[in-house]
């Protein structure tokens, strides 16, 4: 039968060697999550930059949607008459 300081030796082993393996995950894991972040030539891995819109721009597109919607609902409400 082993002694305990043998025992003792080997889980000490077993040990490094799981940290070890530790390790290698964790930088795996890293670099992984890095490749989402930003990718080649400035675009991100799911797609191209996002544009950003100033808020006149963004009150143009609403105002023109709106005089879309108005003129949906007048033509639904002649039907409807």
């Amino acid at each position: 039968m082993k002694s305990m300081s043998q025992i003792l030796g080997q889980l000490q082993a077993q040990r490094k060697t799981v940290e070890g393996e530790l390790v290698r995950i964790d930088a795996a894991i890293t670099a992984l999550q890095g490749l989402g972040k930003s990718g080649v030539n400035g675009y991100r891995a799911g797609g191209p930059k996002r544009r950003f819109m100033s808020a006149a721009a963004r009150k143009r597109i609403a105002d023109a949607q709106r005089a879309r919607w108005a003129k949906w609902k007048a033509k639904q409400q002649k039907r409807a008459a």
